[in-house]
């Protein structure tokens, strides 16, 4: 009996809901609406999304040609045999003078990079500016006597999940291709692609050969720049990540103004996150914002008058749930000025305002190590404030640091790895870069090596 009421209920519902349902679809008024479509979007946009080719070369290492012996007795000659390396990739113009705008591991260690425009023609390309903090890079095509279409930058803060947005880019190679979807979540911070993550979330294709290419809303604006899939094939799995407008609008500035590095505002605070235990301890309901861990002298943050163990929760009125976030709201604003800063101190809200200046970098003294040594083919530097800030130093730290290292030179072979803090060389204490350079070229049978990396000292004993 209860099995047929329930059926009865089930068959008035369904005879209930079916001419209503019927009712809302309709066959199309126009023939207008018989060609709803993104193509004028597109048509719009595709010029200025550009196909990115680099180009390196390396040598086929063979450790046999390293013994002269057998090249003495097999007339194998010393010169080890070249190849070249390709990557693709995609990129979107963004000055009419011929700006492209791409990611910095398109582009990494290329020797040549040439730009496909979607007309088919090519343009050598120099590259302005890399930024390994954000993956961005910035090129300028060379011999360019004409103004190119550009695509103008969205408000990525004010996305919004659900948004429909398109994909542009070369996937495989196989030339312009256009994809969309929606965007299906903001504020990515658990990616772990760059130094910043605050990463917008797509299920729009994106595949090999997308990397630097266009993330379009529907007004035809730059909303971000794909950098990364999610997948377990290779392919898209439907979750891509692309950087924020906002930060690329920061990058590109940097770059038109001539600088070889990107200008951010300096905090000159360590933030760390607040675990659930840390809310408990504060009184606080969720487990966000960020906590002050540590203040430089003298710096922004000190003279705003930030404590240890404040609490961030917004800035300029924006909400902060963790350092991630903290850091790319701060990095995008404009330097000169100032930010309010809202903090929780003792259970009470506290307005600060910080100045937004960059990092000193006084007595830097970048060198290149060349001498024969486990060193050899390092950049070093003396750690100042702004080379503590770019490599996600404590801001106290001080000595030596490797900055950069030469693709298949000793100091990467041997294992030294970018960020490594060299403290002593041979039971010498290393200062300073020149340190390091007169300890390099020091004859030794034995190298024994004191370096900081990750927090944490390390001994290591070479051979010469």
């Amino acid at each position: 009996m209860t099995s047929l009421r329930v059926l009865t209920a089930l068959l008035l519902t369904l005879s209930f809901v079916g001419p209503s349902a019927a009712q809302d679809r309709r066959v199309p008024a126009s023939a207008a609406e018989l060609r709803l479509s993104y193509a004028p979007i597109v048509q719009r946009v595709q010029p200025a999304v550009v196909n990115v080719y680099a180009a390196k070369t390396v040598q086929n290492r063979n450790p046999l040609l390293d013994d002269p012996i057998f090249r003495r007795f097999f007339g194998v000659p010393g010169q080890q045999p070249e190849q070249m390396q390709r990557s693709l990739g995609s990129g979107v113009m963004v000055d009419p003078s011929g700006l492209v705008v791409t990611n910095n591991h398109v582009i990494e260690g290329a020797d040549q990079v040439k730009v496909s425009l979607s007309d088919k023609r090519e343009f050598e390309a120099e590259i302005v500016l890399k930024d390994g903090r954000t993956d961005l890079a910035v090129l300028r095509l060379k011999d360019a006597k004409e103004k190119f279409t550009t695509l103008d930058f969205a408000n990525s803060d004010e996305l919004l999940v659900g948004d429909i947005v398109m994909a542009i880019g070369n996937p495989f190679g196989v030339g312009q291709t256009v994809t969309h979807g929606i965007i299906s979540a903001l504020a990515r911070t658990q990616v772990g692609i760059t130094d910043y993550q605050f990463f917008i979330q797509t299920d729009a294709a994106i595949n090999p050969g997308n990397s630097g290419g266009a993330l379009v809303d529907m007004t035809g604006r730059l909303a971000g720049i794909n950098t990364a899939i999610f997948s377990r094939s290779g392919g898209s799995q439907g979750i891509g990540f692309a950087i924020p407008a906002n930060m690329v609008r920061v990058v590109v500035a940097s770059a038109k103004g001539g600088g070889k590095a990107v200008k951010r505002p300096w905090l000159g605070a360590r933030l760390q996150a607040v675990t659930p235990e840390i809310a408990e301890s504060l009184g606080l309901r969720l487990p966000t914002g960020a906590l002050v861990a540590n203040v430089t002298p003298n710096s922004p943050a000190e003279r705003a008058g930030l404590k240890l163990s404040d609490l961030i929760v917004a800035i300029d009125g924006q909400a902060i749930d963790d350092p991630n976030a903290f850091d790319y709201r701060f990095a995008t604003r404009p330097l000169g000025g100032s930010a309010q800063v809202d903090v929780l101190r003792a259970g009470k809200t506290v307005k600060l305002t910080v100045p937004l200046e960059t990092a000193p970098d006084t007595n830097r003294d970048e060198i290149t190590l060349t001498a024969r040594s486990p060193f050899q083919g390092a950049r070093v530097a003396n750690i100042s404030p702004a080379v503590a800030d770019e490599l996600r130093l404590d801001s106290s730290t001080e000595g030596v640091v490797v900055v950069e290292l030469e693709d298949g030179a000793t100091a990467a072979n041997v294992g030294f790895q970018k960020g490594d803090i060299i403290l002593a060389v041979n039971n010498q204490k290393i200062a300073r870069t020149s340190d390091l350079d007169k300890a390099s070229k020091t004859s030794s049978r034995l190298w024994r090596i004191t370096l900081v990396r990750g927090g944490q000292q390390i001994n290591v004993t070479l051979g010469g």
